[in-house]
């Protein structure tokens, strides 16, 4: 018999929770016992970029506190309908690398295939909180195109599966997928950049492990988590089953204002992350998507922290601090002050 004090969300497959994100900025706040003045900048926001959140995330998020840094990365706030200079809806100009549907070519040896349209969750800052999803959503028969272009680029050897969050995905439709990667000769590496080790570790069962895994191919796993807060537990056995099947773990994350702008607390992230088998790999500048302003640390600050940071840690802890520029051949690297 499962314990009266297990809550309901962690005796449910990743399938079940996902129809029950919470999804309503009233229910939210309601729950976790906040002044109804975060209500409305909240509801007006969620209808330009809905509010998704699992309930898995939600148990890390301290009641009471409207400045938790959890909550910050997924509670709509009205600055998010203010405009700043500079910030558009398409901030790495993707739309000139989508050559099929589904495809994003930016990088010679690299291209990224959109494998899902949505995530379990809507993180505010999300670089692609404008993409056009609807143009890029396919079919298997669909995905020929996408499948073909890679196998008439020679000079690919990766391919990356992003979204939205390619782990949205079945087992079945990612074991296939898989499969067709694996079948084109001159790839070798698969890599897949997901938030749900995090936000839903319940998604990473030995089930998913066997779809994404092909002896031909070495998998990656990136994983995106910004704050020593979002690592408990569940997200470690997570980890832990990926390790065990010999795929690589790394992290990025994201330099958030009021989250994660604090060499201290960034330290702490990779010691943890290092603890449960995850590499430190980027620290990402804010990408300037609109609606996101509130969230930039100026390139000033970002220096003067990563140059505490390198104090703090052994190299082989210390991500990188990058920046994405469009029409760039690589990231651009962020030398400290």
């Amino acid at each position: 018999m499962i314990p009266r004090t297990v809550p309901t969300w962690q005796i449910k497959s990743w399938q079940e929770e996902l129809k029950q994100l919470i999804q309503n900025p009233k229910t939210l706040i309601d729950r976790l016992q906040l002044d109804r003045e975060w209500l409305e900048p909240a509801e007006k926001a969620a209808r330009h970029f809905p509010l998704r959140l699992t309930e898995s995330y939600f148990s890390r998020i301290r009641p009471g506190d409207p400045h938790d840094p959890l909550l910050r990365q997924v509670l709509p706030l009205g600055e998010e309908l203010e405009a700043a200079p500079g910030y558009d809806k398409d901030p790495l100009d993707e739309s000139r690398f989508n050559p099929v549907p589904g495809l994003v070519h930016k990088y010679r040896s690299r291209v990224l295939l959109i494998a899902a349209t949505q995530c379990a969750i809507n993180c505010r800052y999300c670089f692609r909180r404008h993409f056009p999803y609807e143009d890029n959503q396919l079919s298997r028969p669909e995905w020929q195109a996408a499948l073909d272009y890679v196998r008439q680029a020679p000079e690919v050897n990766e391919v990356i599966l992003s979204g939205g969050d390619p782990l949205s995905l079945g087992d079945k439709h990612l074991a296939w997928l898989v499969q067709q990667i694996a079948d084109i000769t001159h790839i070798k590496r698969l890599r897949i950049h997901s938030r749900y080790p995090v936000i839903l570790p319940t998604r990473i069962t030995d089930e998913l492990v066997g779809a994404v895994s092909h002896p031909r191919l070495r998998t990656v796993m990136v994983m995106h988590c910004n704050h020593p807060q979002e690592i408990d537990e569940e997200v470690g056995r997570g980890v832990a089953t990926l390790v065990r099947a010999g795929i690589q773990v790394l992290n990025q994350s994201v330099l958030l204002k009021k989250i994660n702008d604090n060499s201290r607390i960034l330290a702490t992230l990779s010691e943890s992350l290092f603890d449960i088998g995850v590499q430190p790999y980027y620290l990402h500048l804010l990408d300037k998507v609109e609606g996101a302003a509130h969230f930039a640390v100026s390139d000033e600050d970002a220096k003067t922290l990563y140059g505490e940071l390198l104090t703090l840690l052994p190299g082989y802890l210390v991500p990188k601090l990058v920046r994405e520029t469009p029409h760039e051949g690589s990231k651009t690297p962020v030398s400290p002050a």
